[in-house]
């Protein structure tokens, strides 16, 4: 005789990701419910001794950007590790066969000598501002409460990561071309750490390396410096060495520009999504973007100083007006600012 008890379904195999109707993707299987140490009670680690449980207690559980629950986020990319290496093996492609193509070209030799002096102060020095970046990412990734949002961080990292190795290939050409003085690492550091110029980013960017605060962290570095420092170099250094007959450059801090949008465009989507969740956590993203732009604003005034003095300048006035319009559209785009038209 047939038993008229209902039988129960065995869960599914991504049953941690609660009653879903559906076979999740890839990316959410590889991606889902990896921070099990996220607000675990009595503390995120085994051992109640030790420091590092206080570390994530104050600077993630404790910090004022939370919500309900971040493992609904997702990144609007679905970038699995795979995707990313992927995506990024064909933009390593195109960068070799750029720089192929720029050092049969004899490009660096051709350069003004002045444009080369140009660079010496700003572009050689370039590489200790990025690593702050890549290490904040790093840091970002590290106390972010979910997967989700670790994922999108340290692809960032990466990115950054990216940037910094191709300048440093492009310094020993231009040191082959125009003497060895331009690889040598004391006149980086010299320039980054003695010239008045650079002291204000510099200031910015050590005080960022101390914000352990993770929320604050993500907003000082996606809301604030990254997005002004990204636009500052992939869309008006680009220009700039483009009207002073350096293709290669501007060719390469264009193809930077597009890192730059997936951050920008996982940024919003994270802000947006906090919003939604704890409308509150607008005014705290505010108040943190109101401390850190004029630490910024200063850092992007002195770097348009140095440019000023380019064969063929740009006015650091228009320079720093047109970075932060295009940040004032970056938060617009996030729901931090009203849009044009809208305000109140």
């Amino acid at each position: 005789m047939a038993s008229n008890a209902r039988i129960k379904a065995k869960p599914k195999t991504w049953s941690l990701l609660g009653d879903v109707r559906r076979k999740p993707s890839p990316y959410e299987v590889v991606t889902s419910n990896f921070h099990t140490h996220f607000r675990r009670d009595p503390q995120p680690f085994e051992h109640p001794g030790m420091p590092l449980n206080g570390w994530y207690l104050q600077h993630r559980e404790g910090s004022p950007f939370q919500v309900d629950d971040w493992e609904q986020f997702r990144d609007p990319f679905k970038l699995t590790y795979k995707d990313y290496v992927a995506s990024q093996d064909e933009r390593e492609v195109f960068v070799d066969k750029l720089i192929d193509q720029h050092e049969c070209a004899e490009s660096a030799p051709n350069l003004n000598p002045e444009w080369v002096a140009t660079l010496e102060r700003f572009f050689v020095p370039l590489r200790f501002p990025l690593h702050i970046l890549q290490m904040t990412g790093l840091y970002v990734g590290q106390m972010a409460p979910s997967s989700f949002i670790t994922n999108c961080a340290n692809f960032q990292a990466a990115d950054e990561m990216r940037r910094i190795q191709r300048l440093a290939y492009w310094t020993k050409v231009l040191a082959n071309a125009h003497g060895d003085r331009l690889a040598s690492t004391e006149v980086a550091r010299t320039a980054w750490e003695q010239d008045p110029l650079w002291q204000p980013l510099r200031e910015a960017l050590e005080r960022l390396l101390i914000a352990y605060d993770w929320g604050e962290s993500f907003a000082a570095l996606n809301l604030v410096v990254k997005p002004l420092l990204d636009t500052l170099l992939n869309v008006q250094f680009a220009a700039l060495a483009g009207q002073n007959g350096d293709e290669f450059l501007r060719s390469l801090f264009t193809d930077f520009g597009e890192d730059s949008k997936r951050s920008q465009t996982w940024s919003a989507a994270l802000v947006r999504y906090s919003i939604e969740r704890d409308p509150q956590l607008k005014d705290v993203l505010l108040s943190w973007i109101a401390q850190w732009q004029p630490l910024m604003l200063e850092a992007v005034g002195g770097l348009g100083q140095l440019l000023e003095k380019a064969p063929k300048p740009i006015a650091a006035v228009d320079l720093t007006e047109a970075v932060t319009a295009t940040q004032h559209e970056y938060l617009q785009a996030c729901g931090l600012l009203d849009p044009p038209g809208d305000e109140q």
